[in-house]
């Protein structure tokens, strides 16, 4: 188990004043990379059932031995018998896992994009900050949830006792996505829902937000897919790829169920502008054909993407569409790699590679 900060822990405990009035912000993850952060699952957890965990771990192996040329992977861990698994099932990787990390940070459940801590950084400042957001599990529908809860606290102190600003509104990272320069996207369905913060209203969320990430243009969708626990993540639907440029999935069978919701988000982000007032550009994915599994609808979706430094990680699912989403990602990073691996079996755990990691941005 290692550390990628050495140095002396120094008191976390923040200044009053919000992180945004101290020149923080929240770079977007197309930004240079420290690390990616994962929380490994458990076997006997509720996101894979029925056998299904050893049935993702192909893609999870994957995942990480594609993160290699690109950045160290952080990954957590609850136990030294849950990393001693893990080496274990990384020793196969071709160029080995030099690049991997462990820290020994219990979690229930593996979706390290929703229950790990939002890196903020700001200019002339060696140091990161942390935002410790509440986690309830997307309304409270997987308990237990306290070791997620926990996490974001035990990586700001893994990394040298990082400052941490805890908002006090519960809220998940696979429900924003910014450009890095004062614009963020999220959605109704979601942080709307009466599950997260049924106390607040839609203006006091967006104060709260643009407080702590230094946001000043709040975008907001609609509803997301079908089959989708979390209620309509931002990250299932639209993507930024550069300032003023988002991917977004759209369906064309006018007969399946998330068609309407798309073409309703669609037409939105074509009147939606970026902080200085510049239109979106507006790129299209495609959806997956429907994928039903046990009479349950699985939310795969192309916009799950991880952004690395070097590499673009894209679901796939064994469909015809998988080239077509290839391409249009290939378009929007044409100085990264796009990895395409199939993600059927982690798709039964209801999420991709997007849900699964956190970025640690360079300071």
């Amino acid at each position: 188990m290692s550390s990628l900060n050495e140095s002396a822990a120094v008191d976390p405990s923040p200044p009053a004043a919000p992180p945004a009035a101290l020149g923080y912000r929240m770079p977007a993850e197309w930004e240079p990379h420290a690390a990616t952060w994962l929380s490994w699952p458990r076997a006997d957890g509720v996101s894979f059932p029925g056998g299904g965990y050893a049935r993702a771990v192909p893609a999870l192996v994957k995942m990480v031995g594609a993160l290699a040329e690109s950045e160290p992977v952080c990954i957590n861990v609850g136990s030294v018998e849950q990393e001693a698994e893990v080496r274990r099932l990384l020793g196969g990787l071709p160029g080995g896992y030099g690049h991997v990390r462990f820290y020994h940070i219990p979690t229930n459940e593996p979706w390290c994009r929703d229950h790990g801590p939002t890196f903020l950084t700001r200019a002339a400042d060696p140091r990161l900050a942390v935002v410790n957001w509440d986690y309830n599990a997307w309304g409270w529908k997987y308990p237990p949830f306290d070791h997620d809860d926990a996490v974001p606290g035990h990586v700001a102190e893994a990394l040298g006792g990082l400052p941490v600003y805890t908002p006090g509104i519960v809220l998940e990272g696979g429900s924003i996505e910014v450009n890095g320069a004062g614009t963020l996207l999220t959605t109704e369905s979601c942080l709307l829902n009466p599950n997260r913060n049924p106390s607040l209203k839609k203006a006091q969320i967006e104060k709260v937000i643009k407080d702590h990430l230094g946001v000043t243009n709040v975008l907001w969708l609609g509803d997301g897919i079908e089959g989708d626990d979390t209620d309509g993540h931002i990250d299932d639907l639209t993507r930024f790829v550069d300032r003023t440029t988002v991917v977004t999935v759209v369906e064309e069978d006018q007969h399946d169920v998330n068609y309407e919701a798309l073409h309703t988000n669609l037409y939105r982000l074509r009147e939606m502008s970026a902080e200085d007032g510049t239109p979106l550009k507006v790129l299209t994915l495609p959806m997956p054909s429907r994928i039903v599994r046990e009479g349950q609808r699985l939310p795969a979706s192309y916009a799950n993407f991880y952004i690395g430094n070097k590499v673009v990680l894209m679901p796939s699912f064994s469909d015809p569409h998988d080239a077509w989403a290839a391409s249009v990602l290939r378009e929007a990073f044409p100085g990264r790699k796009v990895v395409s691996i199939d993600s059927r079996e982690l798709i039964w755990g209801l999420g991709a590679f997007h849900c699964l990691t956190q970025q640690q941005p360079v300071a």
